[in-house]
């Protein structure tokens, strides 16, 4: 996984301090708005979250059936102590043989991750979120974005984001459209500290 973790950027390795400055950002509002608008939880619902880290996002979603792997085991020690029986937390990099002993899952989390990687890895994380959905099933992404109409302090943040893979909109959406055949990529941009995310729904037919 390509990111940078010295100097100050180092800090954010560590659980605590990493849903702290997530909450800075705004990571409340973004959660609630990010749950109701695109993940749309229903009773019964598979989730598979792929880079889940503290797994946070559980605060916001009802009973539901979670599935987060995420290759830290501080993250992963956090969602446990935080979450417990509500979610199966794993410890490992998920791998395409693992989904034979997983549920088809009807959403696929991949929320800040695929700007950690190059185009191979990317194409093969989702190649492995369209093996494990069910079809109709849907593959949620979201994350720093590159683009001409963002503004200073916007484009500073994200071009010095961890992620040494940052893309523009066409970037991410190459990488969807290799994969999936339906699939939308949006642009936003967040007032409070200035950000920009490109945010993909993509499809299994």
């Amino acid at each position: 996984m390509a990111q940078t973790t010295s100097g100050l950027r180092a800090v954010l390795s560590h659980p605590r301090i990493y849903s702290s400055f997530q909450s800075l950002m705004g990571a409340r509002k973004f959660r609630t708005n990010f749950v109701s608008r695109y993940i749309r939880p229903f009773p019964g619902m598979a989730l598979l979250d792929v880079g889940c880290g503290p797994a946070d996002i559980l605060a916001y979603l009802p009973d539901i059936n979670y599935w987060g792997f995420d290759i830290s085991e501080d993250y992963i020690g956090k969602a446990r102590r935080s979450f417990g029986h509500r979610g199966h937390f794993h410890c490992k990099q998920l791998q395409m043989e693992d989904l034979d002993r997983l549920p088809p899952f009807d959403v696929v989390l991949a929320i800040g991750l695929l700007h950690h990687l190059d185009d191979e890895v990317a194409l093969d994380v989702l190649r492995l979120a369209h093996s494990a959905l069910r079809p109709g099933g849907r593959l949620l992404t979201v994350d720093p974005c590159l683009d001409p109409s963002q503004n200073a302090i916007s484009r500073f943040l994200v071009s010095n984001d961890r992620g040494q893979n940052v893309r523009n909109k066409t970037g991410y959406a190459a990488l969807a459209g290799a994969v999936f055949g339906d699939f939308s990529a949006e642009l936003r941009h967040q007032a409070w500290i200035p950000y920009t995310h490109c945010f993909m729904e993509c499809v299994k037919s």
